[in-house]
């Protein structure tokens, strides 16, 4: 009976002994499959983010170049003239507004009857000649 005993628990550790084996081994191969997961990860991230970074690059370059076209205006567009051009000028005493008595309500009122481009381009013209604040 003892004999009979030691074989049974002598074959249960053995059984025991290979579970143990087989597990460690599972371990180990999910552990690499983890480490080539996180390096893979890794790669794509990376990827993502030198995507990212040239980008944004491209954008600051792009906002740099535009605050600097923004800052320069060129002569040739104000071409230097402080005056009111005359065709302007008649347009406006056809309104009934004066150069020398420029309110802004006045030239609202005198713009109505003229579409939302003329009465802009009309309040460009008078602040590039500096008569409307």
């Amino acid at each position: 009976m003892d004999v009979e005993m030691k074989d049974e628990l002598g074959a249960f550790v053995q059984r025991l002994a290979d579970a143990a084996g087989l597990l460690e081994q599972a371990v180990e191969k999910l552990a690499a499959r983890q480490s080539d997961a996180e390096a893979s990860i890794g790669r794509v991230s990376a990827t993502v983010e030198a995507e990212i970074e040239e980008r944004l690059a491209a954008a600051e370059a792009r906002i740099a170049e535009l605050k600097a076209s923004a800052a320069y205006v060129p002569t040739t567009v104000t071409q230097g003239r402080k005056t009111l051009p005359v065709s302007m000028a008649n347009l406006l005493a056809k309104q009934g507004v004066t150069v020398d008595s420029m309110e802004a309500g006045a030239v609202d009122a005198a713009l109505v009857s003229l579409s939302l481009e003329q009465r802009i381009a009309v309040k460009a013209q008078l602040m590039r000649a500096g008569l409307l604040g």
